[in-house]
């Protein structure tokens, strides 16, 4: 795998948008987006009264993995994280590294009622409006994919409409990013120039983020005692999608692990009364 993948994405995505224009011009998308109803379904709000704050992600594969499912089914695998107890789902969209289908997205969004993040590597207002279009909820905006100036504008579009933002942090320098309009700070113990995980990442800095922020660790997370651990931590979203979808059957996993970690909560909660 080459050392920076992040940036081999990010080229590949303007030609992918270019092309995209071509198709389908930006003012004939706005017409249509904005035609569609926003759901005004909030992740963040699912967030701050879910007791677990897991947001189980679709993927098919990753640059870093090759493929994980590669024949995995929305129509399947969405309803049945919503019946066992996620509090958000993610979607990616990304087709040439991650694998996703034409109509991954549209099918979960069929398929479920729950606040939905479109995860892409968005760098253009166009892929917005494509998030307004497909029903999204929230979409994420990378730091490192972007600059400062880029990304105030897209922060201020997506409000515009109505979908909420999780912003994606790897370094201390991008704190500068975050705004207060911003709703959602993910930290990403992925490296995505190199790919390589430690979760340690999400508990130093978190210590940096705003007290008032919804607060998101994002992958290498394998284990209900992480997530009981950054949750303690102040940590109210655990974005998890290999250690799901490596598995015959996603949602049971999912399902084991939302009760693992109802036990390690319940457990400690005793424990502390009990001293």
């Amino acid at each position: 795998m080459k050392d920076d993948i992040l940036k081999e994405i990010i080229s590949h995505k303007y030609k992918e948008i270019k092309n995209k224009k071509e198709r389908l011009p930006l003012t004939r998308l706005c017409q249509m987006a904005c035609a569609t109803p926003a759901s005004g379904n909030k992740m963040s709000k699912q967030l701050q009264k879910s007791e677990t704050g897991i947001i189980s992600e679709f993927k098919r594969r990753s640059p870093s993995k090759g493929w994980i499912n590669r024949s995995a089914d929305p129509t399947k695998i969405i309803p049945g994280y919503e019946a066992v107890g996620a509090a958000a789902i993610s979607v990616l969209t990304d087709e040439s590294f991650f694998g996703a289908r034409e109509n991954d997205f549209q099918q979960a969004r069929s398929q479920t009622r729950l606040p939905i993040l479109r995860k892409e590597f968005i760098i253009d207002e166009y892929q917005l409006f494509e998030s307004r279009l497909l029903g999204a909820d929230a979409v994420l905006l990378i730091a490192a994919a972007l600059d400062l100036e880029n990304c105030k504008k897209l922060v201020s579009r997506a409000i515009d409409l109505n979908l909420e933002v999780l912003l994606e942090i790897h370094e201390e320098k991008e704190l500068d990013y975050i705004s207060p309009d911003i709703s959602m700070i993910g930290i990403n113990n992925r490296n995505l120039g190199s790919f390589q995980t430690c979760v340690d990442h999400s508990f130093r800095l978190g210590e940096r983020l705003p007290k008032e922020a919804i607060k998101i660790s994002e992958s290498g997370i394998s284990s209900p005692q992480t997530v009981y651990e950054l949750r303690r931590a102040g940590f109210q979203g655990f974005l998890i999608g290999e250690t799901f979808m490596r598995t015959e059957y996603p949602e049971q996993t999912l399902r084991h692990f939302l009760s693992e970690l109802t036990l390690l909560q319940k457990t400690n909660a005793y424990d502390s009364e009990s001293h």
